[in-house]
């Protein structure tokens, strides 16, 4: 018994460091700061207990075996002098005919660039599935979504108060770019604003649940409601307030398009969904998104002003973008099936730029993630990955409409995998492990969550619970010990 708790315990001490500092070192994008955290996350998956995972839980972890087994296979045929069935880049005969020698050929156009670059697939691969192991129990589920939102206002925090004091450093090191918005301890503001966002859409949600629990009969009646909220113990509902406001506030202090835009659809989605069983069935779902598009409208035009301003002169995406996401279709065209070699973008798209992009600076990345998958990897990896999306999607909304207990889990993994995924179509979030590890751990824990935890019966909410939990205490009945360690 001691051994088991011992063994959870340091399993879940090591995930919550990891997801709280990954995005501390400068998005955690240098090759050894992620090999330091597949460390830790392997050292965390090797005493993470499993005695709480059911069988749907084991299917899923077959499922990312099956795409761990397609990045091996694709590692195979890039890194190999013999690869099984992938062809040779033609970039290497080439190569040879200058030299008048023979050159060894590989499938990549980048020799062993694929060892390296498979690192940050591997945080997050190992990220899912320490989340989905210990957040198969709800009280480690919930301390996980509640050390990622708590990291992410401290963070939200340092980065204002860090472009107010001294804008031109971010941590140690001088700033070199976006010198005019906030980035926190991220180089881009976009994944900035991202990262902010996907806090800001948990800490909703955390709010939201405060508040329900107060609640009598734990639901919202509209009649009733100023009545009740006055009733409410203040104190936690303005510290989780404080901590969404000021995630909102570095979100737009941001300057951010596409990630402010992503965030605010994402908390109106979140927003709605927790509140669907409380509204009238016709049209209640309406007036609510009303009223949190107006609230986002508002916010959007007291704080989001240089937003807007960019939206006004260069609307969604810039040309620029487009182009680039042109020249890579055409890359993917050349290579299809197996790409031109994982972390070789940077090498190939020069040869592809078309003319008219700026010629100032260097394209390190394709501003959208699928692209770039496809243009590495292969369309066949490419279409497994987005299967692989839409099952853990489908699961977690699984979770969100059929759980009446810790809904809200499968509810922050849900909205805030929505919002990686429509900004990185746009960016590349996904691409900045300090971003993906904390946020795949997370779809982890939605995914263990989505199915009954195995806990016992619902929890009684609001007067009821207390009722239930004051019989308890009177009557020595051991439900009491049960309601203390779960909670709401």
């Amino acid at each position: 018994m001691n051994i088991r708790w011992s063994a959870d315990l340091v399993s879940s001490c090591v995930l919550f460091f990891v997801v709280a500092s990954a995005p501390f070192p400068f998005g955690s994008t240098n090759n050894l700061a992620i090999a330091f955290w597949c460390a830790c996350l392997g050292t965390a998956l090797i005493f993470a207990p499993a005695n709480a995972l059911r069988r749907p839980h084991l299917w899923i972890i077959a499922g990312i075996f099956i795409v761990v087994a397609a990045y091996g296979f694709a590692l195979h045929e890039q890194l190999s002098d013999s690869p099984w069935i992938a062809p040779y880049h033609p970039i290497w005969k080439q190569l040879g005919s200058l030299f008048d020698t023979a050159v060894a050929p590989s499938a990549s156009i980048v020799r062993y660039e694929a060892f390296f670059a498979v690192g940050a697939p591997l945080a997050n691969i190992l990220a899912i599935l320490v989340g989905l192991v210990i957040g198969a129990d709800a009280r480690r589920a919930r301390q996980v979504m509640l050390v990622i939102a708590l990291s992410g206002s401290f963070y939200a925090a340092y980065g204002v108060l860090s472009f107010l004091i001294e804008p031109t450093m971010i941590l140690w090191r001088d700033k070199t770019a976006y010198l005019s918005s906030v980035t926190g301890t991220f180089i881009n503001r976009n994944t900035a604003a991202a990262y902010f966002g996907s806090c800001a859409v948990i800490w909703i949600l955390l709010l939201l649940t405060d508040v329900r629990r107060h609640l009598p009969g734990g639901r919202f009646r509209w009649s009733n409601l100023s009545r009740d909220l006055a009733k409410i113990p203040q104190a936690s509902i303005a510290l989780k307030f404080a901590a969404l406001l000021i995630c909102v506030m570095a979100m737009f202090m941001t300057g951010s398009r596409a990630g402010v835009a992503v965030s605010l659809l994402s908390m109106i989605f979140v927003f709605v969904v927790f509140l669907r069983k409380d509204l009238r069935p016709r049209t209640g779902v309406w007036m609510a998104l009303a009223a949190a598009a107006l609230v986002a409208l508002v916010l959007l035009e007291l704080l989001g002003g240089r937003v807007v301003g960019r939206f006004d002169s260069q609307g969604l995406t810039d040309s620029g973008r487009l182009e680039g996401w042109k020249s890579s279709l055409l890359i993917i065209a050349d290579t299809p099936w197996f790409g031109t070699g994982m972390g070789t973008f940077q090498s190939v798209f020069p040869a592809f730029r078309s003319p008219n992009i700026s010629m100032r600076g260097t394209w390190n990345a394709a501003h959208s993630t699928p692209l770039e998958v496809a243009l590495e990897a292969g369309i066949p990896m490419t279409l497994l990955l987005a299967s692989a999306w839409a099952v853990m999607l489908t699961v977690l909304a699984r979770g969100v409409l059929s759980r009446k207990r810790d809904a809200s889990i499968p509810l922050a993994a849900i909205g805030t995998a929505l919002l990686a995924l429509l900004h990185s179509g746009l960016d590349f979030t996904l691409q900045i492990p300090g971003y993906s590890i904390p946020f795949f751990a997370l779809f982890g824990v939605g995914l263990a969550q989505s199915f009954h935890s195995g806990e016992g019966s619902i929890e009684p909410k609001g007067a009821a619970a207390n009722a239930l939990s004051s019989r308890a205490r009177t009557s020595g009945s051991p439900k009491q010990s049960s309601f203390q360690v779960l909670g709401p």
